[in-house]
C-alpha cells in the first residue's frame, strides 16, 4: 500500500481491501478477471480511471495468493450466507408459489398478459 499525497493507494476497509476514495474492493475485480473480462471493460463497468486500475491490477499481480485466499473466502462466506437464506425462506416461498392469486390483482395479471402477447405479436 502507498502513502504518497495525491498518489492512488490501496487501503483496508471493513468490506477488505479496496482502491481509496472509493467503494470498489479488489474482490470486485477479481469477480470480471475471472470472468475473463478486458481491462478496459473493467475499468468502465467499475467507473475507473486508467490508474486506479492499473494500481489495483498491479496490487492484484504482485499479492497474488494473498488476494486470490482471500477472494476464495469471501466467495465461500457470500455461498454459504445464500444458502442459508434459501434454507431458511424455503418453507416460505413454497407457500407463496401454492397460495392461489389474489383476486384484487386479477385485473393488474390480464393487463400483463395482454402486453406480452402485444409484445409477441410486434415480434413476428
Amino acid at each position: 500500500m502507498t502513502s504518497q499525497p495525491n498518489q492512488i493507494t490501496i487501503v483496508r476497509t471493513e468490506r477488505g481491501l479496496a482502491i481509496a476514495g472509493t467503494r470498489i474492493t479488489l474482490y470486485d475485480i477479481m469477480d470480471h478477471l475471472k470472468a475473463q473480462y478486458p481491462p478496459k471493460f473493467i475499468r468502465d463497468a467499475l467507473n475507473l480511471t486508467d490508474e486506479q486500475l492499473r494500481i489495483a491490477l498491479s496490487y492484484i499481480e504482485a499479492h497474488q495468493t494473498e488476494i486470490e485466499a482471500e477472494y476464495q473466502a469471501i466467495l465461500q462466506s457470500a455461498e454459504e450466507t445464500r444458502q442459508y437464506w434459501e434454507d431458511r425462506n424455503r418453507e416460505r416461498f413454497a407457500r407463496i408459489a401454492a397460495a392461489s392469486p389474489r383476486a384484487e390483482y386479477e385485473a393488474v395479471r390480464i393487463k400483463l398478459q395482454e402486453r406480452r402477447t402485444q409484445r409477441e405479436i410486434k415480434k413476428q
